[in-house]
């Protein structure tokens, strides 16, 4: 029983869908906020993961996505265009709602790296990334992966809406989609300092933006408390999604109750996207 335990992997039991981490940016890739931005295309950055462990659900790591892609594609990405994969992906799960999910949820699930996702409002309607920058070299990632750690909060609560206020200013549209630049910038940088004042910016812009991200009649946890206090004491920290979830903290020594991840890295295997079918898609690898 033991050796069945010592040589099983988590994938048998969870699927082997990557998962992906949201870093700086997000919301940008919603067309109800890119179309406010005064400057695009906005950015924003997704990490493809290696599933290796069982992440909370209603935490922002796109797991509700992760359960269709399971179902769609029998537990494991077929071998076909990536682009391909995130419209196919993306209309199944959007498939008659009124709140479609961005497709960055998709993308960071298929994309293998760190990717930066310009949105751009002129660009299909701001639904997909007019240009996708991918990093794929193994440094970097062994970088991120000893930098970030995943602080559990809580997950977001039954009958959450984040979008119950929505101040669409444009000068903070701005910002939000340049903390997206700034935060892929500092990652191929190695630059801990920039990376945590991009992900500080970043929850700036949620307050400012949609105020219900992070505070909200049906969330019982001080979410602003538990943010100020990481953003105070280490370079940097974010919530993982609206409502809850995870805290991104980043620093160079071990955080209490961190969980650490691991990059899913693809050197010189990524397909590119074909020009005209939504984005250019751009490969930095070593």
């Amino acid at each position: 029983m033991m050796d069945k335990l010592q040589t099983a992997s988590i994938t048998q039991i969870i699927g082997s869908i990557p998962n992906r981490m949201a870093l700086a940016g997000g919301w940008i890739d919603q067309p109800f906020v890119s179309e406010h931005n005064p400057e695009p295309p906005g950015s924003m950055v997704v990490v493809g993961l290696e599933p290796e462990f069982w992440c909370l659900e209603r935490a922002g790591m796109a797991t509700g996505t992760r359960k269709i892609a399971l179902k769609l594609w029998n537990g494991a990405l077929p071998d076909r265009e990536p682009i391909e994969l995130v419209k196919e992906l993306y209309a199944a799960e959007n498939r008659g709602k009124l709140q479609p999910s961005g497709s960055q949820d998709m993308i960071g699930l298929i994309y293998p790296g760190v990717n930066r996702l310009d949105f751009d409002i002129a660009h299909e309607g701001g639904i997909f990334p007019v240009h996708i920058e991918s990093n794929n070299d193994p440094a970097v990632a062994l970088w991120l992966e000893q930098v970030m750690h995943m602080v559990p909060v809580a997950p977001r609560p039954a009958g959450y809406n984040p979008l119950g206020q929505k101040n669409l200013d444009p000068a903070w549209i701005r910002r939000l989609g340049q903390t997206g630049k700034d935060c892929f910038n500092a990652i191929l940088a190695r630059d801990i300092q920039g990376l945590g004042a991009s992900m500080n910016e970043c929850m700036r812009c949620w307050q400012a933006i949609l105020p219900h991200t992070v505070r909200h009649s049906n969330i019982d946890v001080d979410l602003l408390a538990f943010l100020d206090f990481y953003q105070s004491r280490y370079p940097g920290a974010m919530y993982s999604g609206c409502g809850g979830g995870y805290l991104y903290v980043v620093c160079d020594e071990p955080v209490p109750g961190g969980i650490q991840i691991k990059v899913r890295c693809v050197p010189g295997d990524q397909k590119p996207m074909n020009q005209g079918e939504s984005a250019a898609i751009s490969e930095r690898n070593p």
